[in-house]
C-alpha cells in the first residue's frame, strides 16, 4: 500500500524544475536547454564563458545549445522528467 502513494507522488525534476507524477512520466514530458546560457565575447570568438553579472554589455549572450538570446526561453529538448530522487 505504502509504494503505490510513492509512486504517485510528485516529484521535482532536475532539467526543468517544474513538479511532475512519476506515473504521467513520458518521453516528451520535460522540455529543456541542454547546455549552459553563455557569453562569448566578440573580441575572442573562439572561448565561452557562462554568463555572469559583471559581464560586458558588449557580450553576445545565449543557450549554448540552440542559440536562443533569451534567458527564459522555452528548451530545446524533450525528454522524460529526472527526479533529484533518482
Amino acid at each position: 500500500m505504502g509504494e503505490g502513494n510513492e509512486a504517485n507522488q510528485q516529484r521535482i525534476c532536475k532539467r526543468c524544475k517544474t513538479p511532475y507524477s512519476p506515473l504521467s512520466n513520458d518521453r516528451s514530458a520535460c522540455r529543456f536547454h541542454p547546455s549552459f546560457f553563455v557569453c562569448r565575447r566578440h573580441d575572442d570568438q573562439k572561448r565561452y564563458y557562462e554568463l555572469r553579472p559583471d559581464d560586458p554589455p558588449y557580450a553576445a549572450k545565449f543557450y549554448d545549445c540552440c542559440g536562443a538570446e533569451d534567458p527564459d526561453a522555452p528548451g530545446c529538448t524533450t525528454s522524460s522528467h529526472v527526479s533529484y530522487d533518482d
